[in-house]
């Protein structure tokens, strides 16, 4: 039998219109608008495409969004102060910063995301958020693992009980994608370049996340036969050919379910960073009831 295939556009499409009736929410009862402000600095090309589609996205759902571009020598003095200004700015409830950074800042990018106000962080990668994910206290959650894990419960496949193993172990996915497992009790393994015998743990998983960023590592003999595999990777290998961390036209012949690339976790990123934006607007709106 053929593995499901898992259209991001399918489940994007669903986080989407459930998010319209709660921004209608917001305006027709609270009076505000979800706002996301999103900056870049330079000319990466790539950069531009992603900003360029997160703008596009905001405003088919009514959101308001503002794009700062800086310039490519731009101080980290002066970008500091700007993300300060966004921290103050009422009609904002979202901010990012865009990666990757010009070289020159690069060393403080760390400095430079932690200024974010963690309430507006809708990335999620504030330590102030890492840590309530971590204990189980889930606010602004990385887009991408989050959108992986809307992504299982929207086309009913099961979480709890299941055995999970994660092959990557980044801030970005892997770490996060072990709480959000772990918090819908799965038993959940994470594996990275150090592990032994690594196609011995993946054969034991009913869900494989694959977030390593090496194109077609995960290959038939390293998945269970009916297994979930969500391919996380995203990775050039010819001018306009782009393929996952796993090979697709090899593991769909055992997998019972897998994502594709393109066309899968990554349109769910971008629905998740709207999920987010609507959720600080809310968590403001609560605060600013809970002062009058």
């Amino acid at each position: 039998m053929a593995a499901r295939i898992l259209e991001g556009k399918v489940f994007a499409a669903q986080i989407k219109d459930s998010l319209k009736s709660e921004i209608t929410v917001l305006r027709e009862v609270n009076g505000i608008n979800p706002g996301l402000a999103v900056i870049i600095v330079g000319e990466d090309p790539a950069s531009k495409v992603y900003v360029s589609n997160k703008h596009k996205a905001c405003e088919e759902l009514g959101i308001y969004s503002e794009v700062i571009r800086l310039p490519e020598n731009v101080s980290k003095q002066e970008l500091l102060e700007r993300i300060e200004q966004l921290n103050n700015d009422k009609i904002i409830h979202g901010i990012l910063v865009q990666l990757p950074l010009p070289s020159h800042i690069k060393a403080d990018e760390k400095e430079i995301m932690n200024r974010i106000n963690p309430d507006k962080d809708v990335d999620g990668f504030h330590p102030i958020n890492v840590g309530k994910l971590g204990i189980g206290e889930e606010f602004l959650v990385p887009c991408t693992p989050h959108g992986c894990i809307k992504m299982l419960e929207l086309a009913q496949i099961p979480i709890s009980g299941k055995r999970a193993v994660i092959i990557g172990r980044s801030n970005i996915v892997g770490k996060p994608m072990f709480n959000l497992l772990l918090a819908r009790n799965a038993t959940v393994t994470v594996c990275h370049s150090r592990t032994e015998n690594l196609a011995e743990i993946t054969r034991q998983a009913d869900i494989l996340v694959a977030a390593i960023g090496k194109p077609r590592f995960v290959t038939k003999d390293m998945v269970k036969h009916g297994a979930v595999v969500i391919d996380v990777g995203i990775n050039r290998i010819a001018e306009k050919k782009l393929v996952g961390d796993v090979d697709f036209e090899q593991v769909k012949e055992v997998a019972g379910a897998i994502t594709p690339v393109p066309g899968g976790v990554g349109l769910l990123t971008i629905a998740m960073l709207l999920h987010n934006t609507v959720k600080a607007a809310q968590a403001m709106c609560g605060k600013n009831s809970e002062r009058i």
